[in-house]
């Protein structure tokens, strides 16, 4: 189940980018379970990672890597998450980096690792091992299709997007793929996502453009409200492209560039939302008007939590006082219901620390029913706005969870 219609678009080649896949069988036998990035000698990387204190032996590994040389692999498989692992994980992940390593003729610390599935079980790396063979055969600039297929969990259907821009004269591509559906909270966020380009990128520039990408988009949904042990997003720029290099110095195409990339980012944790487990609902929560960015994400992230509002959402039920209820517990201080005003898409529900005289059942009731909505919050005390995405809880997302390891 899925809110709407994602048909795969059209994902361009990135110059400099290779994508390879096979079947290891580490949760189903023939299920391709395993990619390969294979990412060109001079590109710049960065990355950001979950903040969970229980993060995944993987993600231990690429924080290392990374602050010691430039990455030409990134190796992710599906079907088991490699974390709570200790050791014997730690071990299992480095000796899937260590085979890359020798197929590739790199060094181990060139290779980032990537695991996603099952919490507490072990790697199995010997199965990795032996399939990486046929990935290595499979690298192909065209494999973004099966790459986002092999590196899904729950989802229903693999997230892929790219676009096209002009920097410094010069065509420049950005692509992307992503997975998660559920245990969704990022905080850096299970999710995974690759999005790279062929723009010509100093290294300290990628690394402010990732900080900016996620807070905007992989940083602003919540399915459940759950935090992975395993969630990475990686920004590659190849420089393939020819443009002129773009250093710290040059703020309009940092700009450009920042919003292309967040443009793809956020596209795909929209997705990730209308693909949440058991999804039916996708629902944008934008808070305005509170005095700081805090007061309005405690608010955001009250209704989007809340049990009752999720489920009224699933019901279709435009109980709009438990949207009320969870802006009154968010924590803001000294809140002045009577200022606050509330929007389900254009239709004003709350003012005046009440039902507004305008608002009728009928209206609430046309807008829960649409798959894809807004509910709009005026706090009526500053400046400060923020926006996330949230799903329904289902009866369908329940069962997903219960039956994940059966």
């Amino acid at each position: 189940m899925a809110v709407g219609e994602f048909p795969w678009p059209e994902v361009h080649p990135i110059a400099g980018v290779r994508l390879g896949t096979a079947s290891a069988g580490i949760k189903k036998p023939g299920r391709r379970d395993v990619a390969l990035i294979e990412i060109s000698e001079g590109a710049a990387v960065s990355g950001v990672f979950t903040r969970n204190a229980f993060c995944a032996e993987p993600i231990h590994i690429c924080r290392e890597h990374l602050s010691q040389r430039t990455p030409r692999y990134l190796l992710i498989n599906s079907g088991n998450a490699n974390a709570c692992t200790g050791e014997h994980g730690r071990l299992a992940a480095m000796l899937t980096c260590q085979t890359v390593a020798q197929h590739a003729g790199i060094d181990a610390e060139e290779v980032l690792p990537f695991s996603t599935g099952v919490i507490g079980v072990t790697l199995p790396a010997q199965k990795i091992c032996e399939a990486l063979p046929e990935a290595f055969e499979n690298l192909s600039e065209t494999g973004w299709y099966d790459a986002a297929r092999a590196i899904m969990t729950t989802d229903t259907r693999p997230k892929g997007l790219s676009m096209q821009l002009e920097l410094g004269g010069k065509q420049v591509t950005i692509s992307g793929i992503a997975k998660g559906s559920g245990m969704i909270k990022p905080n850096m966020g299970t999710m995974l996502g690759y999005i790279a380009s062929d723009a010509h990128v100093a290294q300290t520039v990628l690394e402010e453009v990732v900080h900016r990408v996620v807070n905007a988009s992989f940083n602003r949904i919540t399915i459940d409200g759950d935090t992975s042990t395993n969630d990475a997003l990686i920004l590659i720029a190849t420089g393939k492209a020819g443009n002129p290099m773009i250093d710290i110095t040059d703020k309009e195409d940092i700009e450009a560039l920042c919003a292309a990339y967040a443009a793809i980012a956020q596209g795909l944790a929209k997705e990730m939302v209308r693909d949440a487990e058991g999804a039916t609902k996708c629902v944008e929560i934008r808070v305005e008007g509170g005095a700081n960015s805090k007061e309005c994400l405690d608010v955001a992230y009250a209704i989007c939590h809340s049990p009752l509002v999720k489920t009224a959402l699933f019901a279709s039920d435009p109980n709009w006082g438990r949207i009320a209820a969870a802006i009154g517990y968010a924590g803001v201080p000294d809140l002045d219901r009577k200022t606050v005003k509330v929007w389900l898409d254009d239709d004003l529900i709350i003012e005046q620390g009440g039902c507004a005289e305008t608002y009728t059942e009928e209206a609430g009731q046309a807008v829960f029913n649409r798959p894809e909505f807004t509910i709009h919050v005026d706090l009526g005390r500053g400046d400060a706005r923020e926006v996330l995405w949230t799903s329904d809880l289902s009866h369908d997302y329940v069962r997903i969870n219960a039956e994940y390891r059966s």
